[in-house]
């Protein structure tokens, strides 16, 4: 499994859910996610998706959003911090 920047293939462990650089394929059976005030993008895994946990912050996401998200993306509206202790002990599983 790689990434793609700029033309150049490069191998990637996703263990870590960020991508900072939006110009990163996100690679099958990951999901970028927009978080916290600044709107910083992060790749996950769909799996996130089950876990009770992650569905409050996509319950909290509707509440706030509805299905029309700000930067045309999934927004998660919480702090960064929630959300990086939330999938830190999603990787745990």
């Amino acid at each position: 499994m790689g990434f793609r920047i700029a033309g150049i293939i490069r191998r990637a462990s996703f263990s870590t859910t960020i991508a900072a650089c939006k110009g990163i394929e996100v690679p099958k059976g990951y999901l970028a996610v927009y978080v916290g005030d600044k709107m910083r993008r992060f790749v996950i895994p769909v799996s996130y998706l089950n876990q009770p946990s992650f569905q409050e912050l996509l319950s909290q996401a509707e509440e706030e959003f509805g299905y029309d998200h700000p930067t045309g993306g999934l927004t998660i509206p919480c702090h960064e911090d929630e959300f990086l202790n939330i999938t830190t002990c999603l990787k745990e599983l």
